[in-house]
């Protein structure tokens, strides 16, 4: 029911996406056909993201912040009419993350498909199918294939926030070759993005920061209730130092947590659970468009519960933490409240409490 109704809410975004409302998506469409233009530089200059991107009839503005790899991703997209790259990157980004996030509950690909942190991903039109097939990619192939594993981690370097726990997470499990992999993949996307796009593309990127920091530096409150960070509940009620105290002491908290978690974790894949678990809560820049890798933390959840039987209330909570990352962005605005990362916390003790080895026997 929820999958049908993504229908006519998709139908009513895009009709506002390609209208006067706009999206995300004129940032990485702007991007794009300032490449293929032949100006790569050009993405950061505010001016010239204005003119590019009234060529899609929207009258709006959105500024591109991404670093220079991701400009491998926005060329294609400079190819097509904003209207048909829209499309196309939705259906695209959906069909690969439901593809590869099937394999965590082959029986039940409707759930998968209709988790509402996908339908924030495509609604948005922003990068959470891209990232999310990047974490969910990479802890998946750690097992067997660390070094591909590393190299999808790696190349997070396109949004590196939501890798801050990555290596430490690598150096804890003592998967040190997912982690040369990871490094050299980061290294190599930035190597290739200056071989193709030139050292003054670089030297334009920190032009964007001025557009990051004038948004962080926004104290009206609404920006603030549509992340999902601890920083950002705390910064819409406090200031802006008690925010980063506050952050700062989750993220080293969860830090610590998901790398002390190797030692107790049955298996890779449990251990992977708690890093997209905790990552949702260490990072301090995070909307719920990204929430899409928490696929994995849940659908494992439920594997597990369905393989070894389902605790008191289990079933409920994970019912409440799937729908979590829709149902608190509609309640943000108008409770003033922002619940997420509280959902983000439940998500890390459950994953803890089902993923510890079983006790050895005597």
């Amino acid at each position: 029911m929820i999958a049908l109704a993504y229908l006519p809410m998709l139908a009513k975004v895009y009709v506002e996406a390609t209208g006067h409302i706009g999206s995300d998506f004129l940032a990485f469409w702007g991007a794009g056909k300032l490449v293929v233009a032949g100006t790569p530089a050009r993405v950061y200059d505010i001016a010239a993201e204005q003119a590019v991107q009234a060529l899609s009839g929207t009258g709006q503005l959105v500024v591109f912040v991404n670093p220079p790899p991701y400009l491998f991703v926005a060329a294609p997209l400079g190819l097509l009419p904003y209207a048909s790259a829209w499309v196309a990157w939705v259906i695209a980004g959906w069909a690969a993350w439901f593809l590869l996030c099937r394999r965590l509950l082959p029986e039940a690909p409707i759930a998968v498909l209709a988790f509402p942190g996908a339908y924030l991903a495509a609604s948005h039109a922003q990068n959470g199918f891209l990232t999310a097939l990047l974490l969910i990619g990479g802890c998946l192939a750690l097992p067997r294939r660390p070094l591909l594993a590393g190299a999808l981690l790696g190349a997070l370097i396109v949004k590196p926030h939501l890798a801050l726990l990555v290596p430490f997470w690598l150096a804890a499990g003592r998967k040190w070759s997912a982690f040369a992999a990871a490094a050299a993949s980061a290294i190599a996307l930035c190597l290739a993005s200056w071989l193709v796009f030139g050292s003054v593309t670089w030297l334009a990127y920190p032009e964007s920061f001025k557009a990051s920091a004038t948004l962080m530096a926004d104290d009206s409150g609404p920006f603030f209730l549509r992340m999902a960070t601890v920083y950002a509940g705390l910064r819409y009620h406090f200031d802006a130092t008690t925010a980063l105290v506050g952050q700062g002491f989750v993220t080293i908290a969860t830090g610590a947590l998901t790398c002390l978690y190797w030692r107790h974790a049955r298996d890779d894949r449990a251990a992977g659970a708690m890093l997209l678990a905790a990552t949702a809560l260490a990072s301090p820049y995070l909307f719920s468009y990204d929430l899409a890798f928490l696929a994995l933390p849940v659908f494992w959840l439920v594997g597990e519960a369905r393989r070894e039987g389902w605790r008191p209330w289990e079933k409920l909570a994970l019912v409440a933490l799937w729908l979590a990352p829709l149902a608190t962005r509609a309640a943000a605005l108008p409770l003033h409240l922002n619940l997420m990362p509280l959902a983000s916390a439940a998500l890390v003790w459950m994953v803890w409490r089902r993923g510890v080895r079983p006790p050895a026997r005597a």
